[in-house]
């Protein structure tokens, strides 16, 4: 028996896996580009949330311009913080990405406080709905610290790891 098929059983979904002639689905057809991770440990993952970027600046910026966004725009009455964020992050490149600068506050360590013991207050704290640090690496006891203060202060830590070029 001579079976005809039409172009349109033969087409593939961009997103679906192809089937094998068993039935079984394998890998899928497009690899998506690795500029970014998301990491949330089982028993941290209601506080605590990691990013990892890699790329130029430029790219990193862009990829979370909209996470900031979106966090600048919560509608609660506590802050988001940002701890010591990187020198390219400047007021102006936080109005140019259409972040609400009336709801941030940037705060960096004077003194001999450091950015691990400030970013913990700040969530201790919870004048903060997130508070988001740059610590590359982030040691697990750093990590426990600000879970930890996350929970006392009804806060999201949100780490970001770049490795990036200029």
């Amino acid at each position: 028996m001579n079976r005809q098929i039409s172009l349109e059983q033969q087409q593939i979904g961009l997103f679906e896996p192809p089937l094998t002639q068993t039935g079984v689905a394998t890998a899928p057809l497009i690899a998506v580009p690795r500029y970014f991770e998301i990491d949330t440990c089982a028993q941290d993952d209601a506080v605590f949330s990691e990013i990892s970027l890699s790329g130029r600046a430029q790219q990193c910026l862009q990829l979370i311009a909209p996470i900031l966004r979106e966090l600048s725009e919560d509608h609660n009455d506590r802050w988001l913080t940002l701890i010591s964020p990187p020198k390219y992050m400047s007021a102006q490149w936080l109005r140019d990405a259409g972040l609400n600068r009336e709801r941030i506050l940037v705060l960096r360590p004077r003194g001999i406080q450091s950015s691990p013991e400030l970013a913990s207050e700040a969530l201790r704290l919870g004048c903060s709905h997130t508070v988001i640090s740059w610590f590359n690496p982030l040691p697990r006891a750093i990590r426990a610290r600000l879970t930890a203060a996350a929970r006392i202060g009804a806060a999201q830590s949100l780490n970001i790891r770049q490795a990036f070029t200029l």
